[in-house]
């Protein structure tokens, strides 16, 4: 059974993809981030460092020679913990990421999962948004998960979940996205933190 808020929330999503007007659409988007933000475990203060260090760490990542020609690398940054996903094709490049990443002011930690090999397929990308699709709809209807205070990120079929969460709140999150058919590995980079 839903909570009271949960089920607000699938409803909200439910209605917003139903109806086809802009405005509805953008009020929605709007509602939505604000829920989000007001759910976050971070500090408002830590969202906005998080979103300056994400917009840093991929402006410094672009500046190294050939990355926005022959590689394809996602930042995503949450409470200082940097995540690089994607594909380069030199091992070269993957170290150069990262070095810059750890270079850039307010990063904590940088967990590369830049894989060597070249960019994905367009397929593959949407796949990726279908599998994310699928894991939110399914965290979202477990009590033990709080959506909203995790980020989840799909590439090339791997799970990464990120966010401060309870040891039960991140098994639960890891063990709902392992079991979704087309993931191959979840892997954690959440930080742990104690029960209120």
């Amino acid at each position: 059974m839903l909570s009271k808020g949960k089920l607000a929330t699938v409803l909200i999503i439910f209605v917003a993809f139903m109806q086809t007007g802009c405005t509805l659409l953008a009020v929605g988007t709007a509602g939505a981030a604000a829920t989000v933000s007001a759910n976050d475990r971070r500090t408002v203060g830590t969202q906005i460092d998080d979103k300056t260090t994400q917009s840093r760490v991929r402006s410094a990542i672009n500046d190294i020679p050939l990355i926005k020609d022959t590689a394809a690398v996602s930042v995503d940054v949450y409470n200082g913990q940097v995540l690089l996903t994607g594909q380069a094709p030199l091992q070269t490049m993957i170290t150069d990421v990262e070095s810059k990443a750890n270079k850039t002011t307010n990063v904590l930690k940088v967990h590369n999962q830049v894989r060597l090999g070249q960019p994905i397929a367009a397929t593959s990308t949407m796949n990726d948004v279908w599998l994310a699709s699928k894991i939110k709809t399914i965290m979202l209807a477990n009590e033990d998960i709080p959506l909203f205070k995790l980020e989840l990120v799909v590439e090339d079929s791997e799970v990464f979940i990120m966010g401060l969460l309870t040891k039960k709140e991140a098994s639960a999150a890891v063990e709902a996205a392992r079991n979704v058919d087309g993931v191959t590995k979840v892997i954690r980079v959440m930080e742990l933190i104690p029960l209120n």
